[in-house]
């Protein structure tokens, strides 16, 4: 994994510090720092040094290094291995950290007056973790723990940076609790609910109210998107045969999550056999479908997803509905990737507990138990949820990016929506110099996991007034814009190279270097885009028009789900992690190019659409039958 940073940003790991005590002992070097306090955080008082502390260590993963090479050896069309896809114990065997990197983090901790009955090791040899004090972990890291103070009155423990010896630096991917905070700090009781929209707050679809009205004909899709629209305009016209072997995954975080009542009604009105039906739940740390929650805060985002995902496979094809978390923790991408691989679960390989829900919740009304590995991935799985880049620190976000790449080796495709803000980051938030969240911040504010290599993310087209869906789609500006832009994180990938140093030889950007990542080296997002304006969604038992890149996702979902079918009818592979297939040359023409538009945040107009691939609309929408006939020839 490669990644680099911003100057203006707020995290830096890796840089050379000062030795101390006998030089010819491993000099410590800073770690992780983190150079300002996030927005609505205060610093309140010294940590008294006699307060217990769970240090834990997140082991550096073998072979990580080469997560890339080897998730393009299965998802490059010119590979040999192209399709041949990992087994879940494959996966496991591959990237264990070394019996090295747990020595010598051992052997440093015992050098240093740790007792070897204070630490623990994970099953899965992905985190060590010790009993300690705030004045020993002080000693270890040389750090300073202070309480913080939260504009809502939380509390949260944390340093300012840490420091690890040189020889132990490659071996520890991050220490926690450290430098990461989260809106989410310390365990919810009864009383409290979970916040509308995690993960992400903000991210969920937005509407500009009730119609009366319906329309369901091709002529008024510049007024309302119903499902006859998008078959037209995508071409999806397919019956799937082989829905036994096939499977698609829609994720849902509560709170929100759908109406039976809705589903039937949508159903009615445009799903000729879907009256009734209901998506496979799968919970995941104890995600439930309660009847009483009744709004569109609640509701909106999961019957969106559900009603168009659902009616674009047909009533042929299950869809699962992966509901993640209770109604007292809540949930994250970190809680949703446990269920899916046990090696990522706390302790056990990849979750922050200053970052992610803590399970079992012991909370009255929480889920006593801990989802870890329990959950099979549907071949296609699609997320209409964000967090902005600037959230988490770069060790957390890449750890959990490496994650989707070794999903990826499986043979999941993972979709998420680019986000509804243009240029800036949920809630319409850029960033200040510091690079803080501000409402005045002037800085592009990336998304994330869209700026993540190893997802497939999508923006937002609209079929603008008084165009008809014969004609090419433009970039959205009705209530929402495209999510998009260039990671302060993530470098470049080899199969978007390309595509992203055209772009920039077309379309020079005249903006200030410094509010955007100008460096030409980093990955680009969105990836390819689908309509995203005047749905009619049915919620709370009334038709509503509804925008969002968070309904062009699980309809990108629906057509790779259709792809699939017809490749598992052939005896062929699910097409697994597509970027690096759909960037190639042979698949332009699966593509229809979107050219007019732009992605406005932070007091510009953002980029522009073009010709070829752009960080408004990616490559273009897809158009089914072409891609159906370029993947059945791989």
């Amino acid at each position: 994994m490669r990644s680099f940073l911003l100057p203006v940003f707020s995290f830096t790991l890796g840089l050379a510090a000062r030795a101390i005590g006998d030089p010819t002992l491993s000099p410590w070097q800073l770690h992780e720092q983190r150079s300002s306090i996030p927005t609505g955080w205060t610093r309140a008082r010294k940590l008294d040094s006699s307060v217990l502390i769970p240090l834990r260590f997140a082991l550096t993963q073998s072979n990580i290094e080469n997560v890339e090479a080897l998730l393009y050896d299965v998802s490059d069309p010119g590979s040999s291995n192209y399709g041949n896809h990992w087994s879940a114990s494959q996966i496991a065997a591959t990237f264990a950290p070394s019996t090295e990197s747990i020595e010598t983090v051992r052997s440093w901790l015992i050098e240093n007056g740790v007792e070897p009955h204070r630490m623990k090791l994970s099953p899965t040899k992905g985190w060590l973790e010790v009993a300690s004090t705030v004045e020993e972990a002080e000693h270890l890291l040389l750090a300073e723990y202070h309480v913080y103070d939260h504009e809502t009155g939380a509390k949260h423990i944390a340093c300012e940076s840490y420091h690890l010896p040189e020889h132990v630096i490659p071996h520890v991917d991050f220490v926690t609790p450290t430098i990461h905070f989260d809106a989410k700090i310390e365990k919810r009781d009864r009383f409290s609910k979970v916040p509308i929209g995690q993960p992400g707050q903000g991210s969920i679809p937005k509407t500009t109210g009730q119609v009366e009205n319906v329309f369901d004909q091709i002529e008024d899709c510049d007024k309302q998107i119903t499902p006859i629209c998008l078959r037209v305009l995508y071409g999806l016209w397919y019956e799937p045969v082989s829905t036994n072997k096939n499977s698609y995954g829609i994720v849902e975080y509560t709170p929100q999550t759908y109406l039976q009542s809705d589903l039937d009604m949508f159903a009615n009105k445009f799903s000729t056999g879907l009256e009734g039906v209901s998506p496979t739940l799968v919970s995941v740390d104890g995600g439930s479908i309660p009847t009483s929650a009744s709004s569109f805060d609640y509701n909106g985002e999961s019957n969106l997803d559900l009603e168009y995902g659902m009616t674009l496979v047909t009533r042929k094809q299950n869809v699962t509905l992966y509901q993640v978390g209770d109604w007292v923790e809540g949930a994250s991408f970190g809680t949703f990737l446990d269920a899916l691989d046990g090696t990522y679960c706390t302790y056990d390989g990849g979750d922050d507990p200053s970052q992610d829900p803590v399970y079992p919740d012991t909370a009255s009304g929480g889920y006593n138990g801990k989802d870890c590995g329990t959950v099979k991935p549907a071949n296609v799985i699609s997320t209409s949820y964000g967090y902005n880049e600037a959230d988490l620190s770069v060790a957390y976000a890449t750890r959990q990016c490496n994650e989707y790449a070794k999903l990826g080796l499986m043979g999941v495709t993972f979709l998420f929506s680019s986000g509804d803000s243009g240029v800036a980051g949920n809630t319409g938030y850029c960033l200040d110099a510091e690079g803080i969240e501000s409402v005045d911040g002037t800085i592009f504010n990336p998304s994330f996991p869209g700026t993540c290599p190893y997802v497939t993310v999508v923006g937002a087209t609209q079929v603008s007034p008084g165009q008809s869906v014969w004609q090419p789609e433009n970039a959205c500006d009705q209530v929402i814009y495209s999510g998009g832009g260039f990671s302060n994180y993530f470098s470049l990938p080899d199969y978007q190279a390309g595509a992203v140093k055209g772009y920039l030889a077309a379309n020079p950007i005249s903006y200030p270097k410094d509010i955007y990542n100008s460096s030409g080296t980093s990955r680009a997002y969105p990836d390819l885009s689908a309509n995203g304006a005047n749905y009619v969604v049915a919620v709370d038992g009334n038709f509503s028009l509804v925008y969002g890149t968070s309904a062009a996702s699980p309809v990108v979902g629906a057509i790779l789900t259709m792809v699939n079918d017809a490749r598992i009818a052939r005896g062929k592979s699910p097409i697994g992690f597509i970027n690096p297939i759909i960037y190639s040359p042979d698949f332009v023409p699966g593509f229809k190019d979107v050219t007019n538009g732009t992605n406005p945040g932070c007091g510009t107009l953002g980029f522009n659409a073009s010709k070829g691939w752009d960080p408004v609309t990616g490559l273009g929408t897809p158009f089914f039958p072409s891609l159906l006939a370029k993947w059945l020839s791989v």
